[in-house]
């Protein structure tokens, strides 16, 4: 069974910094669609909001669930020689 692998410092920075960067954009992208609104207004920013909340999760699970894989080196091996 292949082993889990560690996630790196880099790996987390980068994650922290791709969530950090998501929080700033969307809390100034819901604050341009509500800026000045007196009656109801189409939440446009749920689609960049859900969308780039699905990429900073599936990012997250690339830093903490990754998991060896056992025909990496024949496979370099193969692009290598051939």
């Amino acid at each position: 069974m292949p082993q889990k692998l560690p996630a790196t410092g880099k790996q987390v920075r980068g994650w922290f910094m791709h969530l950090v960067v998501f929080a700033i954009v969307n809390i100034i992208l819901w604050y341009i669609c509500y800026k000045g609104a007196t009656g109801w207004v189409y939440p446009w920013p749920i689609w960049i909001t859900s969308a780039w909340g699905l990429l900073v999760i599936g990012h997250a699970c690339m830093v903490w669930a990754n998991y060896e894989d056992k025909n990496y080196t024949e496979w370099q091996e193969q692009i290598n020689n051939g």
